[in-house]
This record gives structure tokens, sequence and C-alpha cells, in this order.
């Protein structure tokens, strides 16, 4: 039997990626169920990163019957790897993703004709492997991507390692070899036609900047009149190809800017109107640093019983397992926002924390500069 034609909503047609009409034809000329296979599951993928999920389920739908009328272990590996991009995608949960991502690359290794899921799958892996900070993990998927990947042909695999390599590099503090390897993920995403990865690339770049920026705003003026414009440059070029995914992500950007510049009243707004559902979206790691920015708002704009409560609910919600620089901007500005409000114990008490965790945070970066040039992604390939 046939497989069912693609679907058609109004969400996939609002995605005006190059990469996705060009899967659309491809799914469209298949000679074969077979054929489709590999289209099919990229353009699945392509509608979960969009952020129109439930138009990628009803594609993954079609996989799985097709996967009852031809088994094949072609269809498994690309239905394991779209269905853990879709469990990243709805709500950013890491584990879930992990599971499906390293069953997709086992299923690909053990057969040779799946060179392209194997890479791809590495990629990804490197890409959770960033998230949960893992560093030898993400060596490790990112050394064997690099091996197996075919230059000219692989373009999504390696644009997106290559953008979880400038993010690591950025992450340690040499935004020079971070723009290599950016400067890698956007000519192979280019090539692909992949609008989708070239949105995240500038996504991930300004947060990246903008957790730089806000790391020196606690220790003196900075400019940020350039960041600003970053920020809203994701916001056009999501509308220009129909993307979904960054909608409450780049306001909280946004917002974190205007409270490093001092428009306290405007940075609350937006905090207000999007934090909540960016949280639900990914950025629970930044939870504590981003409700000490908000109670920091509030005690600059007259609001000072809220501002206290904030902040107490900022030190309750410090997860000691997030990332260090999270902590020690959420000291840092604990430390503010309570000398402020005169409380000059709660200040002292953190302001000491955040001297330490500083401190660790610096060796932390150390070790990963060291770590990553040892393995010899220093350079983009």
């Amino acid at each position: 039997m046939d497989a069912p034609t693609p679907v058609s909503s109004a969400a996939a047609a609002a995605v005006k990626s190059r990469l996705f009409k060009q899967l659309d034809q491809q799914v469209a000329t298949a000679q074969s169920p077979m054929a489709s296979v590999a289209p099919r599951a990229r353009r699945a993928m392509q509608l979960a990163r969009h952020g129109a999920l439930s138009e990628a389920r009803e594609a993954l739908t079609v996989l799985h019957q097709l996967s009852f009328q031809h088994p094949h272990a072609e269809i498994g590996a690309w239905l394991h790897l779209a269905e853990g991009l879709m469990a990243y995608y709805n709500g950013f949960a890491v584990q879930p993703a992990l599971e499906r991502i390293t069953r997709a690359h086992a299923i690909a290794t053990a057969h040779s004709a799946l060179g392209d899921v194997q890479v791809l799958a590495d990629a990804w892996l490197a890409q959770l492997a960033y998230v949960r900070h893992e560093l030898d993990a993400l060596i490790h998927h990112a050394r064997r991507c690099l091996a197996q990947a075919r230059p000219e042909v692989d373009h999504g695999a390696l644009a997106r390692l290559s953008m979880a390599l400038g993010v690591a590099w950025h992450f340690t503090g040499d935004s020079e070899v971070a723009q290599r390897w950016y400067q890698q993920a956007r000519r192979h995403a280019t090539a692909e036609g992949d609008d989708t990865t070239l949105s995240a690339l500038m996504y991930n770049m300004a947060a990246m900047r903008v957790a730089q920026l806000r790391r020196d705003s606690l220790n003196g003026a900075v400019r940020v009149q350039e960041m600003l414009l970053s920020v809203d440059s994701v916001d056009h070029y999501d509308a220009a190809v129909g993307a979904a995914m960054m909608n409450e992500l780049t306001p909280v950007l946004r917002a974190q800017v205007l409270t490093v510049e001092g428009r306290f009243e405007q940075a609350r707004q937006l905090y207000e109107q999007h934090l909540p559902q960016a949280m639900a979206q990914g950025l629970e790691r930044l939870g504590s640093s981003l409700l000490s920015d908000m109670a920091w708002c509030r005690a600059n704009s007259g609001q000072q019983e809220l501002a206290l409560l904030q902040a107490r609910e900022a030190e309750i919600e410090l997860d000691p397992s997030c990332d260090l620089d999270d902590r020690a901007i959420t000291h840092s500005r604990l430390a503010q926002v309570f000398r402020l409000l005169g409380q000059t114990d709660d200040a002292q008490r953190h302001e000491a924390l955040a001297d330490e965790v500083w401190g660790q945070y610096a060796a932390h970066q150390q070790h990963w500069r060291q770590a990553l040039s040892q393995a010899g992604l220093s350079a983009s390939h």
C-alpha cells in the first residue's frame, strides 16, 4: 500500500524554509514508500523545530504507519531520530530526546547504509551534551561526527555540530574560536537551505552574547545598543521564515538587555509577559537568575515589597546543580537587590557566595578550553 500523502495545514504552509520546501517536493515525487522515508522524517523534524508540533506529530504518525507496513531498520532509525527531536522541541525534554537519538545512532551504526542518520545523530548528541554540560560526551560525539561526516553532503549534521561547538567555545570565553565555528555553521546551513538552523544560530549567538553582557554588567557599565539590535534581528528573521519556536524566548533576551541598560520598567513588563512561557520552553535552568533580574527591576521601579518577595523566590529557586555562571549571576544580582532594599546581612552573604562561585566559573572555563583544544576542536573543519 502506498503511504498517505503529506499533511497540509496552515502551520505547515507558514513555514517558509527553503529546505522545508525541498523536502515537500522530495516526498511528493518519491517513487516508493521507502524512498520517502528520509525526506518525511526530515520534514517532520523541520516542523518540530519551527514549533509546528501538532503537524510534526501528524507527519510522524505517517512514518509509524509505514514502519508497520514495511518493517525496516531505515524507518526505525529515522523514526527514533525524529521522535528525539520532537521530545526536545516539545518543552526541551533532554532525557527522552537523548534516549531516542542514542537509539537512532545505535541502529544506524549497525547498518552501513545509514551513515547520514549516524552523523546527524552524533551532531544532535553533541548538542545535548552541551545542554547537559557533559564535556566528555560533547568531545566524543563531536570527534565521531567530524570523522565520518562528508563535508559536501552532510550539511545538516555539520551545521548542527558547528553551532554546538561554537556555543561551547563561547562558553569558555574564547569568542574568536567560537566565531570560526559559527561561520562554519552558517556556511553549512546556507548550503542546505536550512533557514531553521540559521534562525537557531542567530538566537544562540545572541543568547551567548547576552549572557556575557550580564556577566560584564556586574563589574561595570557596558554598551548595549548593538546587543538590542542583535536580539531584534532574531525576531525579524523568524518572521521572515515562518518560525515560531523563539516567540517567547527572544523577548526574555531583550528583557535581560534592558535590565542591564537600566530600563527597568520595560524589562519588568517583558519578563511578566513572557517569562512563564519561556520557563516552560526550556529556560528553567535560568530561573533563579531571571527571577533575581525581576527583583532588581522591581526594586528600581518603586516596588520594594514585591522586589523582596521576588528576591526570596529567587533564593528558593536557585538550583545548586545549575550552571555556574547562572548561580554566580543570581548571587551577584541578589546582593544588589538586598543592598538596595537595606537588607545588609543578606547582601553581604550573597556577595561572598558570588565571589566564590565566580572563581569556580573561571576555573571551569579554563578546563573546557584546555579539553576542547587538546581534543583538536579549536579549529573548524
